[in-house]
């Protein structure tokens, strides 16, 4: 079982290494599905940090190890405002999932599940009325996680990031 608890400010360096390692092990590994991040683009060391000083950022640890990481805001990509969603909600009373990872390392143990079960936790707990998040169109242990977890695929639609450009997304919803 993982610990999973909001990340501190002296913990900046461990988290940025924990996506620096978790992005360059998923290249080289030439895994089928990568989530298109890119080092120091997605998530960027500016991100990183104000994620953490917002207490915005969570991280899964293992014996003492950062496993896992994912950030929870109500932020989102402007693609997002195009969409007529299908939970109407003020921004206030949206949850967005951003930059959920499990380090290649761990993987199959379950741990992006608990992620999403924390994640969602905590949502309800803050009395949100819906949870939101994209997945790069085509990752499909991303995109079969989420719907385990009770996500609804609502839209593919391409929107613009800056490790990916102008891409399919998987628009998705839990109300």
């Amino acid at each position: 079982m993982l610990n999973i608890r909001l990340a501190n400010s002296n913990e900046y360096q461990s988290v940025r290494g924990f996506y620096h390692s978790l992005i360059s092990e998923m290249k080289s590994s030439n895994a089928k599905y990568l989530p298109g991040w890119e080092i120091d683009i997605y998530p960027s060391p500016e991100y990183l940090r104000n994620s953490i000083d917002q207490n915005e950022l969570y991280i899964g640890e293992q014996n003492g190890q950062i496993v896992s990481c994912m950030i929870m805001n109500h932020d989102s990509n402007e693609g997002y405002q195009r969409f007529d969603w299908p939970t109407a909600a003020l921004p206030g009373e949206i949850t967005v999932i951003h930059a959920l990872g499990v380090h290649p390392n761990f993987a199959g143990n379950g741990y992006a599940g608990e992620m999403v079960r924390k994640a969602i936790t905590i949502a309800r707990e803050n009395k949100q009325k819906v949870i939101r998040l994209d997945v790069l169109k085509g990752n499909l242990p991303a995109e079969k996680l989420y719907e385990k977890h009770g996500f609804t695929k609502c839209a593919a639609i391409q929107m613009f990031y800056e490790d990916t450009g102008w891409t399919d997304y998987e628009l998705c919803e839990s109300a």
